[in-house]
């Protein structure tokens, strides 16, 4: 399995040399682990990804869930936590689904293929943004209120479909 830890780990220098020559440091560019794997490869990583996004999904979830419970007084920073680390896993996934995307787009010519995956992100993008629209209009801080112009302001500016 291709993980970020894999990716961080064969970073390489693009011109090793270079920052002698010019007196510049070069950005280290990572090799990618799938750049001449098989197509099959690409899409059981695509796979893998998603099942890392479901799972941190349900820990969102669960986090939100012993966030509500909790209180009053209410566990925010434990919650935060739990954002900020599930936040961190999409953006992670995020990254590699759009490096595997390029890859099918440009040097492997699939691209059929990589419309499914660009399409796949989107929707997850949109799914992320509606759960935690969900979770933030569930919190007992906003829970009673009306429909006031701040409440629809956050939810314009939380999620572009609303």
């Amino acid at each position: 399995m291709i993980t970020a830890e894999a990716v961080a780990e064969s970073a390489v220098s693009v011109a090793p040399g270079a920052e002698a020559a010019t007196g510049v440091p070069e950005r280290e560019e990572p090799v990618w682990p799938w750049k001449d794997a098989p197509i099959r490869a690409l899409v059981q990583r695509i796979h893998q990804l998603q099942a890392e996004r479901a799972q941190a999904f349900r820990r969102l979830e669960e986090g939100h869930s012993q966030y509500l419970s909790s209180g009053p007084p209410y566990d925010f920073p434990r919650y935060r936590s739990t954002v900020h680390e599930v936040t961190q896993i999409f953006a992670a996934a995020s990254r590699e689904v759009l490096a595997v995307e390029a890859e099918l787009a440009g040097p492997r010519a699939q691209p059929l293929l990589a419309s499914h995956v660009r399409s796949l992100q989107q929707l997850e993008e949109t799914r992320l943004a509606t759960v935690a629209l969900l979770q933030l209009m569930g919190a007992p801080e906003l829970t009673g209120q009306e429909d006031t112009v701040q409440m629809h302001q956050l939810k314009m500016n939380s999620h572009p479909l609303l």
